[in-house]
C-alpha cells in the first residue's frame, strides 16, 4: 500500500498554499485538531466543509463470540467515533462509472 503524506509534509504543504511560515501551518493544523475534537465530544458533530464530518455514536450492548475458543461473549455498549466522507470528496476520489 503506498504511503500518504506525513504531518511533516502536510504542514509544509499547506505552509507553501497559504504562503505562511512552517510553524503557523503547524500551529493551524494543531487547532483544527482540537476543535475538532473538542466540538464533537460536546455536540456530537464537526463538520469539515467539502471533507467529512466527524460524528459521535453510540454503540449498544450486544453478544459476540470469542473467535478462538467460539464461546458466547457479552460486548458491552460503547460510544464510539465515526468519520462519515463528505459526497463531493467521495465524487472527488472515486466518480462512479
Amino acid at each position: 500500500m503506498a504511503a500518504g503524506l506525513t504531518k511533516t509534509q502536510l504542514v509544509r504543504h499547506l505552509a507553501e498554499k497559504a504562503a505562511v511560515n512552517n510553524k503557523t501551518s503547524a500551529a493551524f493544523l494543531e487547532h483544527l485538531a482540537d476543535t475538532a475534537i473538542k466540538e464533537t465530544k460536546k455536540n456530537g458533530v464537526f463538520v469539515v466543509p467539502g471533507i467529512g464530518r466527524l460524528v459521535k455514536a453510540h454503540r449498544k450492548a450486544r453478544m459476540g463470540r470469542n473467535p478462538q475458543t467460539g464461546e458466547p461473549i457479552q460486548i458491552k455498549a460503547k460510544t464510539v467515533v465515526k468519520f462519515r466522507v463528505a459526497k463531493a470528496a467521495k465524487d472527488a476520489i472515486a466518480p462512479k462509472k
